[in-house]
């Protein structure tokens, strides 16, 4: 399961993993979503829409599990794809992104988002103290 320490607020990472209109930011296989309920962008348990691949190709999605401020699963298309969490740390906190066996290279993906999940955490925090 990749994962990450952020030295940032949790609530912070957790928004990024819940507003879906910043996905395109952090997910490299996200580049558009669109969510069928029409009251913002955030998930909320049993949320469902679509998301867009970078090639374009739309793919049906539902959130099948949902701990708000701790963790969200889903299946796209509908099969179990990965899970997201947030975990307070002394210093921050500790994202995980749990990736099931049989898509297991899907990790290396988890990194790089991971990694742009850390960057805009930080950008945010440092916006927060201006």
């Amino acid at each position: 399961m990749p994962s990450r320490r952020i030295a940032a607020d949790p609530q912070v990472v957790w928004d990024l993993l819940v507003d879906t209109s910043r996905w395109p930011e952090w997910g490299p296989s996200v580049s558009a979503v669109e969510l069928d309920h029409g009251d913002g962008p955030r998930l909320h348990s049993g949320s469902t829409g679509r998301v867009r691949t970078p090639i374009g190709v739309w793919i049906p999605f539902t959130v099948t599990g949902f701990v708000d401020g701790l963790r969200w699963s889903w299946r796209v298309a509908g099969i179990p794809a990965t899970s997201h969490a947030v975990e307070p740390h002394p210093d921050g906190c500790v994202v995980r992104i749990g990736v099931p066996v049989l898509a297991a290279p899907y990790a290396l993906v988890c990194e790089v988002g991971l990694r742009r999940i850390e960057r805009l955490a930080l950008a945010a925090g440092r916006g927060a103290a201006r």
